[in-house]
């Protein structure tokens, strides 16, 4: 009787972490799961934190601390649609570090409407890719 009851101990703690794992990627996200964005913002924590932060998606990448596996900030710089799907399709501006089409198709336009929504809520003067992030003289 008491083996019965550890293995439904087991099973009981087996689920509840399979469970809390396929919440990956939830805890943080600004948008609730009934808004458009949702989606987006769940393929955001899941395939993009590890290298870019954002604040609503409760990211935080390695921003400006590593070398080789840096992203931007991107609660520090605005972004378009087109530009989010260029970066995914083309590893990013430079093609060095971030994969190809980390995400396709729906999940990939899903991806870029939320960041185009909430990057740069940090930003003072953000520079756009190719751009200089100097101020200019008056």
């Amino acid at each position: 009787m008491r083996l019965k009851a550890l293995i439904l101990i087991a099973a009981v703690i087996a689920v509840a972490l399979g469970v809390s794992a396929c919440g990956y990627g939830e805890k943080g996200l600004a948008v609730k799961s009934n808004e458009t964005l949702y989606n987006g913002a769940v393929s955001f924590a899941q395939h993009c934190s590890g290298c870019h932060t954002l604040s609503a998606a409760g990211t935080q990448g390695t921003g400006n601390r590593g070398e080789r596996t840096q992203g931007p900030n991107l609660d520090q710089r605005q972004e378009s649609v087109e530009d989010v799907i260029f970066a995914i399709q083309n590893g990013g501006f430079t093609g060095a570090i971030m994969p190809q089409n980390i995400v396709v198709g729906k999940e990939a336009e899903e991806v870029a409407k939320f960041v185009a929504k909430y990057a740069g809520e940090e930003a003072q003067n953000a520079p756009r890719p190719g751009q200089n992030d100097e101020p200019t003289a008056p």
